[in-house]
């Protein structure tokens, strides 16, 4: 009996043993159902949300665009993008999103129902990342991958930071708005090297599926594509993957240059964006601190500070500055800029730096009385009382090189005792000042500022010195997180310790481009004078020139090949400078006749044999105000219209600009016409006698001039000259 009940008792235990791990295994099981169940329910919502987003961008298909749909995150085992949306628009990074409750947005932060949502938009900037860096490779711009926030069901049209984020509704109509970025040869090249970089997601976790039988429904849309005019195809004809053949597939180089073509192509306005892979490098670089571009004229450094302006927006909650010296760049500039990048041109400043100045000063309660007239009313009797009869005339007898020598190298540079001003190096200044010289310049300044003060009134660089001295000591304090200063060259030492001030030392705040050879202004200095250090990487060269035909480089460098210049960097520079050319059509045409009315009459005839296209991509610029206004009635009466630099903003008209060389700085043109181009460069020594060092000194501003608007040429470069014949 004992035996008989230890055999049951040890039976009953293995039993209940048994029955619990069935329960285990049960409510395991349970549980695994439970959770398998709910996870499908959720990729069946997900899919569906992401059936009537893709529905809403079909439309999108006849018009040129590509839809790729549920790829794999490139280096990720189980991540995947919901969709690649790639067309003349830019490229889209898109995640859809099927929740219950509305999207909101505040403080930067994403959130739905009262929960967090952040996670979400992480990961989309971390995907549109991984697509940057995908089509960086094609020499594409940053600025031309957009994140973007679809939502199933819900109405939506949002920012947040850099993504955007629309409805089912709104997505279509919002990306049918976009401007045209991308010709359709780059689209289908770009799409295939999407579709090659994001292979199509497979679920690791899910089984594989049997195969589909006809009629058995439709399979998820893998790559939604047609050309231009095709009819949108049904969502089981879409899933077809593309057919490699030359419709499609470009190799890198072979997109490289395709694009380059379709740049050259287009109007002037839209090559002026186009972006280089070596280029694109420096827009996306992380810099420690300020950062300066330089290189020899045509190497697109404007462009790259451009792309950088809009990189940065989009990288930052702040605002950017763009600055310049010409008060007609900015408008041009913000044109570009917005073509290229939208979603963020709201936030770039796009000013020269005197207006900028005043607008900071008036925003601080500082007076500001600027008044250019008065201020030369001032220097004139100065100089009558003060500098005309003191030992200056010995080095020159007329007032504007002594007017330079105050405005560039004294109050340019922020001098203000005359002990700092005898031991000055005066770089770019060609005449050698010995103690009394400097004391009579002194003499003459102090007389002006004496002037300028009973007359009440500011100059130019009064300005700068009063928002230099406001700015001080409040680096941090800045309304911006990033200053990118354009023609850097041209700025006095005031105006750039001015901008380094609002943002100083920190990262990716200051990037300065500019080139010394280019400067068209007289004085000079080098960063190092502004507290500026551009260590290592931070100071970088382009060097190949995508602008400019041998001939025009080789006549432009043919001018400036004796001048040899200091760059910002203090290095000694020749004026001949090794250059990588890219582009080899561009033509110099001569036009020398005995006359200014058979010279006029060659323009004309050149200028009316153009297209109303052609036009629109000409410049005719001259070294003075009297050549511009000359040539403005001589163009106008002859029925050509004719657009003046300072009202160009950037948008293409069918009109030729005319301008003077420094109003043409930062821009180029097709086509080029210089009359009378050499009638301001020096014809030997004054008088027969032997060369001034001022005369020199002028000469080789001129040439500088000169040659900065011979390199604004692209494809044509016009040189007009009157050579009347020599007397018997």
């Amino acid at each position: 009996m004992a035996a008989g009940s230890s055999r049951g008792g040890a039976a009953g235990g293995s039993a209940s043993r048994r029955a619990q791990e069935a329960r285990r295994q049960e409510r395991l099981l349970r549980e695994q159902w439970q959770a398998a169940r709910q996870r499908a329910e959720r990729w069946e919502a997900a899919s569906e949300g992401e059936r009537r987003v893709a529905a809403q961008l079909l439309m999108l298909a006849g018009r040129g665009w590509r839809l790729l749909v549920d790829r794999r995150w490139p280096g990720t085992r189980a991540a995947n993008v919901d969709m690649l949306l790639i067309g003349p628009g830019g490229v889209f990074v898109i995640d859809v999103k099927n929740w219950r409750a509305a999207p909101e947005t505040s403080g930067g932060r994403l959130r739905a129902g009262g929960f967090s949502r952040d996670e979400h938009r992480r990961k989309l900037l971390a995907v549109t990342k991984a697509a940057e860096s995908a089509v960086a490779s094609l020499g594409m711009s940053p600025v031309a991958v957009r994140p973007l926030l679809a939502f199933a069901g819900q109405r939506v049209d949002a920012e947040l930071g850099r993504i955007r984020l629309l409805g089912e509704h709104e997505i279509g109509p919002a990306l049918l708005s976009e401007r045209t970025r991308l010709p359709a040869g780059s689209v289908r090249a770009l799409a295939d090297h999407l579709a090659r970089v994001f292979p199509e997601y497979e679920d690791p976790a899910a089984a594989p599926a049997p195969a589909a039988t006809p009629g058995a429904g439709a399979t998820p849309a893998s790559d939604v594509s047609t050309s231009p005019g095709a009819t949108t195809p049904s969502p089981a004809t879409a899933a077809r993957p593309p057919a490699a053949g030359a419709d499609g597939l470009f190799d890198l180089d072979g997109l490289r240059e395709a694009a380059l073509d379709e740049a050259r192509r287009a109007p002037i306005e839209q090559w002026m964006t186009f972006l280089d892979p070596d280029q694109l490098a420096l827009v996306r670089r992380n810099w420690a601190g300020p950062a300066r571009i330089s290189g020899p004229a045509g190497t697109g450094k404007t462009v790259v500070g451009l792309h950088r302006a809009a990189y940065l927006a989009q990288r930052t909650n702040g605002r950017v500055l763009y600055v310049t010296f010409a008060n007609n760049l900015p408008r041009v500039q913000s044109t570009f800029l917005k073509t290229m990048a939208p979603a963020v041109a709201d936030r770039i400043d796009f000013r020269s730096l005197h207006s900028w100045a005043r607008d900071y000063l008036r925003g601080r309660g500082v007076p500001v009385r600027l008044h250019k007239e008065k201020a030369e009313t001032a220097f004139s009797l100065a100089w009558k009382h003060v500098g005309r009869n003191s030992c200056l005339s010995e080095i020159d007898p007329l007032h504007p090189y002594w007017q330079e020598e105050i405005n560039y190298v004294i109050k340019g540079r922020g001098i203000t005792s005359f002990e700092e001003y005898a031991v000055l190096a005066r770089r770019r200044r060609r005449a050698g000042l010995r103690r009394p010289h400097r004391q009579a310049v002194w003499a003459l300044y102090e007389a002006y500022e004496a002037q300028r003060i009973e007359r009440d009134v500011h100059d130019f660089n009064d300005v700068l010195s009063l928002a230099l001295a406001e700015a001080a000591g409040r680096t941090g304090h800045s309304a911006y997180t990033a200053v990118v200063v354009d023609e850097v060259q041209d700025l006095t030492l005031v105006g750039v310790r001015l901008l380094h001030a609002l943002v100083g030392d920190s990262p990716n705040g200051l990037l300065l481009v500019g080139d010394g050879q280019q400067a068209v202004y007289p004085g000079g200095f080098r960063l190092s004078d502004a507290g500026i250090d551009i260590r290592g990487d931070r100071g970088q060269v382009l060097r190949a020139n995508y602008r400019n035909g041998k001939d025009i480089v080789d006549t432009a460098l043919s001018v400036v090949a004796e001048d040899a210049f200091e760059d910002l960097d203090g290095l000694r520079t020749p004026g001949r400078r090794d250059v990588d050319l890219t582009y080899h059509d561009g033509q110099v045409q001569r036009a020398v006749l005995p006359t200014l009315a058979a010279h006029d009459a060659a323009l004309l005839a050149a200028l009316g044999a153009l297209t109303p296209q052609q036009l629109a991509g000409s410049a005719v610029l001259c070294s003075a105000k009297r050549g511009i206004e000359h040539y403005q009635r001589l163009l106008t009466r002859a029925g050509l219209r004719v657009c003046p630099l300072e009202q160009y903003d950037g948008h293409p008209v069918e009109a030729v600009k005319l301008g003077s060389y420094r109003r043409a700085k930062g821009l180029e043109f097709k086509r080029v016409y210089l009359p009378q181009h050499d009638a301001d460069l020096p014809q030997g020594s004054p008088a027969g006698g032997p060369s001034t060092e001022t005369a020199d000194e002028r000469g080789e501003l001129a040439r500088s001039q000169l040659f900065v608007a011979m390199t604004r040429a692209r494809d044509v470069l016009w040189l007009g000259s009157i050579r009347p014949p020599q007397e018997k």
